[in-house]
Parts: C-alpha cells; sequence; structure tokens
C-alpha cells in the first residue's frame, strides 16, 4: 500500500479479485495508513469474497472526491480525522450521496459526545480498530441488511449521553413553560417557588396582595399546574 505523497496508486483503488460480483462494496476513511491497510486486509483476507475494499482514504475530503469516482455500500469513518471535516461531517455528507452509503464509525477511543453526535449525523452502528475479523465483517455484513450495528461499549457511551443529556432537556422545558406567562406573572411564580408568602411578594413587586393572586391564579390556570407544581417547575428550570 502506498503513503500519501509517494505518487504511487493505493491498492485499494484497484479491483479485489477475490470479490464476488454481489460483494459488499466498501471504503475505509483513517489518517492512518496503517490502520487503513490491517482493515482493508482483514475484510479482504477474512469475508471469502463477502465484501470488496472499493478504496481507502485519509481524509474525508479524498474520501468525498474518490466517491464521485467509486460507488459504495458502506464506509468505516474515523472520527478524529485532522482536516477541514471531521469524521461526524464526513458521516453526514456520505449520507447524502446518491444511494445513501451506511456508516459505520471506526474507532478505538470513545470521546464525549461522539456517540450521540455521530447517531445524529447518519451513522449506523460503530467498529472497533480491535475488534477480531469476524466480528468486523459481521458488523459491516449486518449494517449492510440493515440492522444497526452497537458493541456493549458503544451502547453504553450512548446510554450514558442520553441519560447526561435528559436533565438538560427537563431545564429547558421548564423554562420554555414559564416563558410562556407573562412578566408579572412569571415573576410572582419565581418568588413564590422561593417561599415568599403573598404579602412578602406584593411588597417586592410593589403590588397589592391581591394582584398577586391573580398572578398566580393566571400562571396556574395558562399551565394547567397547581402552586406547589409550579415551585417545581421553576426548580426544573434552574432559575
Amino acid at each position: 500500500m502506498s503513503i500519501r505523497g509517494t505518487g504511487e496508486p493505493d491498492e485499494q483503488d484497484e479491483p479485489n479479485s477475490q470479490a464476488g460480483p454481489d460483494a459488499i462494496r466498501v471504503s475505509i476513511v483513517d489518517d492512518d495508513p496503517m490502520i487503513c491497510q490491517s482493515v482493508s486486509l482483514i475484510l479482504t483476507d477474512y469475508s471469502q469474497g463477502r465484501l470488496n475494499v472499493v478504496y481507502t482514504a485519509y481524509s474525508v475530503e479524498e474520501a468525498l472526491e474518490k466517491a464521485k469516482h467509486h460507488a459504495v455500500d458502506v464506509v468505516l469513518m474515523d472520527v478524529n480525522i485532522p482536516g477541514g471535516m471531521d469524521g461526524i461531517g464526513g458521516t453526514s455528507a456520505f449520507r447524502k450521496l446518491p444511494g445513501t452509503p451506511h456508516v459505520l464509525i471506526l474507532t478505538s477511543l470513545s470521546p464525549s459526545g461522539m456517540a450521540e453526535r455521530a447517531i445524529e449525523a447518519g451513522a449506523e452502528g460503530f467498529v472497533s480498530k480491535t475488534d477480531s475479523p469476524q466480528e468486523m465483517i459481521h458488523r459491516v455484513v449486518g449494517v449492510y441488511e440493515g440492522t444497526p450495528q452497537f458493541n456493549a461499549a458503544s451502547q453504553k457511551q450512548l446510554l450514558r449521553e442520553l441519560t447526561a443529556k435528559k436533565p438538560m432537556g427537563r431545564r429547558a422545558g421548564a423554562r420554555a413553560a414559564l416563558d410562556e406567562l407573562s412578566e408579572r406573572e412569571r415573576t410572582a411564580v419565581i418568588l413564590s417557588a422561593q417561599g415568599l408568602r403573598n404579602n412578602e411578594i406584593a411588597e417586592k413587586m410593589f403590588i397589592s396582595e391581591r394582584t398577586v393572586k391573580v398572578h398566580l391564579s393566571a400562571a396556574a390556570d395558562k399551565l394547567g399546574l397547581n402552586r406547589i407544581q409550579l415551585a417545581r417547575l421553576v426548580e426544573r428550570a434552574d432559575l
């Protein structure tokens, strides 16, 4: 296999003589030439002609250029690729190509937030660079056949990220609900949630106690919540 800048053709751009006519066409995108070479050899030598590595590329831009001339069914995409576009952006770009190739994230580490971002970009699973040859081939064939591919590590990380994001989603939802109130109603609700009595709220807002009750009642009606629920809403909003 050639290294960038040598001027020699990439072996992976040559037809794979072992591949059958119905072989799944694969591309490998990783900035490490050794990874490209080793993964290519694994998929070629161990798949009994089921997989055909059409090309490898060392950047997303190079891969997209080659994709203009070589259609593929599955892309193995590294995440941390230096250059103008990382693997997340590359995933999104490949999923927009004609034929909509499947994308598996090729990774050895799991950067924080990577799993969820990859899924949002269109990735359908993960392949570890340390997977056995049989496991790699199983995941490529599986995603081609329409089955998402998540190993135990990627499943755990995705669950962690979704769990971590949930409180943020609840806070945003609570704040959006409070934004439906008028400024006066919102202020009265927040002061009430802080434990102030109606007369104390009236003093702070320079209004009558009766008007405080009107604001709190209007807020409760708009949001369909009682006073205790309004206080919990303020708590979730983290105001």
